[in-house]
């Protein structure tokens, strides 16, 4: 940290905020065909993994994975989505086991199948387990595809109040523009 720069708290590691993070900041990333081996691996260091190794091979994989989970997020059921997820879950997780990857972080659960699982793999059940978690502790849906116009970021609800519609505020507050001038112009 800088000297003068606040202090900010890091969010902890397989908190429901940090899962949330590393879900949406992965199925952003890779919704863009631009994005390669080495931004992946930037940001999966940024969410805890240490020393990750991801080649465009990896990649790819992880591209499939996260259609797949963009339409789960994308769904406007809840039985759509556990639906959804439901066949994610079957298809590629495990039973589920702790691990603490020799004592480099604290104890979480994994439902991939070894800590030596293909990074599709791992993302696939951990992102289907905790997306189904979600679910199962709030009965509604985990997230959803930005609801502003020309943007089509997907964003995992972590709030306890209603349900969110935009990815950031930025969509949100532009969006809110948009529609108050078009009203003015209707009324003027």
């Amino acid at each position: 940290m800088a000297p003068g720069e606040p202090f900010v708290e890091p969010t902890p590691v397989g908190s429901t905020r940090a899962l949330a993070e590393r879900t949406t900041d992965l199925l952003n990333a890779l919704a863009d065909r631009t994005t390669d081996a080495t931004t992946i691996t930037t940001i999966l260091t940024r969410h805890g993994e240490i020393d990750p190794e991801l080649d465009e091979e990896d990649v790819a994989a992880l591209r499939e994975v996260a259609v797949e989970l963009r339409h789960v997020l994308a769904a406007d059921t809840l039985e759509g989505t556990a639906t959804r997820l439901n066949t994610l879950l079957a298809r590629e997780a495990r039973p589920p086991r702790l691990a603490d990857h020799g004592g480099s972080h604290p104890w979480h659960l994994h439902a991939d199948s070894d800590d030596e699982a293909p990074w599709d793999e791992w993302f696939a059940a951990s992102t289907g387990l905790f997306l189904a978690s979600l679910v199962s502790q709030r009965q509604r849906l985990p997230g959803g595809v930005c609801a502003a116009r020309d943007c089509e970021r997907v964003f995992v609800d972590t709030a306890h109040g209603s349900g969110r519609r935009y990815c950031s505020r930025r969509c949100a507050t532009r969006t809110r523009v948009a529609a108050h001038r078009r009203a003015r112009g209707r009324t003027s």
